[in-house]
């Protein structure tokens, strides 16, 4: 399994609207970030990601699931390039991580979420993780 993190304006899409849509999930839809979109097509089903609530509270609130493999995105016009995967809710984190709990942990300086700070789509490393799921209260 690989793992990922995952930023939304939970003004525009929060992690509570996605749990609502249950364990058929929803499409990611809207990335338009070639880096991103490939991070994207390299996600299988199963995979887990960190759900980051970005610019309205900066922080890891829950935790998704790949519920169906890239495909085209709807909302592109026809012929761009872009992809989605659907998410299905899996479980809020107890107590969410902020931004600034990650920049203080030293295990976490090299994540994706402080180097690639504008990426919407990124890969989370294993030991991050474990890491940022204990940090949550997760087990």
């Amino acid at each position: 399994m690989a793992y990922w993190l995952v930023k939304s304006e939970p003004d525009v899409w929060s992690f509570e609207q996605q749990s609502k849509k249950g364990a058929k999930g929803e499409a990611w839809t809207g990335v338009r970030n070639h880096t991103a979109k490939l991070n994207l097509m390299k996600m299988k089903k199963g995979d887990r990601a960190f759900f980051y609530h970005s610019n309205i509270g900066k922080e890891v609130v829950g935790v998704v699931e790949v519920a169906r493999e890239h495909y085209p995105d709807p909302t592109a016009k026809a012929g761009d390039p872009w992809v989605v995967v659907d998410f299905k809710a899996v479980e809020p984190l107890p107590k969410p991580v902020t931004l600034e709990a990650i920049k203080q942990e030293p295990k976490l300086k090299d994540m994706a979420l402080i180097k690639l700070s504008r990426l919407s789509v990124q890969p989370v490393t294993a030991d991050e993780w474990k890491l940022v799921c204990k940090m949550g209260g997760l087990k």
